[in-house]
């Protein structure tokens, strides 16, 4: 509850003109945004770009903001939409495709920030093998699963939130989330085998 009503009050100043509190905005939900982002493009350079537009929309788009909604489901789904318009622009090229990004792109300072906190290099490495693993698997899901998985497990949304930043029904949400886990589970024992 204190978070949504510090989100209204810097939301306010902002709409007011007040910079300092847009900043304050955007540094609350920059690390969510960006790591969002980097999980839909596996790309940090990509993250990164996409992450100012989102923060751009969100800023050109907040006086329509009415409140209704918490403000962090309200900006997801424009990062949801912004991801999925430059996906699709990207799809058809696959150069852009995760599998085929250099391992250097995952050895970035961005990617490095989000657990430095660990000072055991064993520790580290076993998670960024384990991220590289995750990234592989999520890659082969369609984009629409590959959304509901990220906005489930990732942002812990609800289906209802889910089903209203995506604009589809929760039985879609549902169906979208238990096909990608019995996907994951497939290619999951598939390596497992190998």
């Amino acid at each position: 509850m204190f978070q949504l009503n510090k989100d209204e009050k810097l939301i306010e100043k902002a709409l007011g003109g007040s910079q300092r509190s847009w900043i304050n905005l955007v540094k609350r939900y920059e690390g969510l945004v960006y790591n969002y982002c980097l999980r839909m493009t596996f790309n940090p350079s990509d993250a990164m770009d996409l992450m100012q537009e989102v923060f751009l929309a969100t800023y050109r788009n907040l006086p329509s903001y009415r409140g209704q909604n918490q403000f962090k489901g309200w900006m997801m789904r424009i990062a949801a939409n912004k991801t999925t318009d430059f996906l699709r622009a990207r799809g058809r090229n696959p150069l852009h495709r995760a599998g085929e990004v250099s391992d250097d792109s995952y050895n970035s300072p961005e990617i490095h920030q989000a657990h430095s906190h660990h000072h055991d290099p064993a520790e580290d490495y076993k998670l960024e093998k384990t991220n590289q693993q995750i990234k592989k698997v999520l890659d082969r899901l369609p984009d629409e699963q590959k959304l509901v998985v990220e906005l489930k497990f990732f942002q812990h949304f609800t289906f209802d939130e889910i089903s209203h930043q995506t604009g589809t029904s929760i039985n879609t949400v549902k169906t979208r989330l238990y096909t990608a886990l019995n996907k994951l589970k497939g290619y999951s024992e598939m390596q497992n085998v190998m």
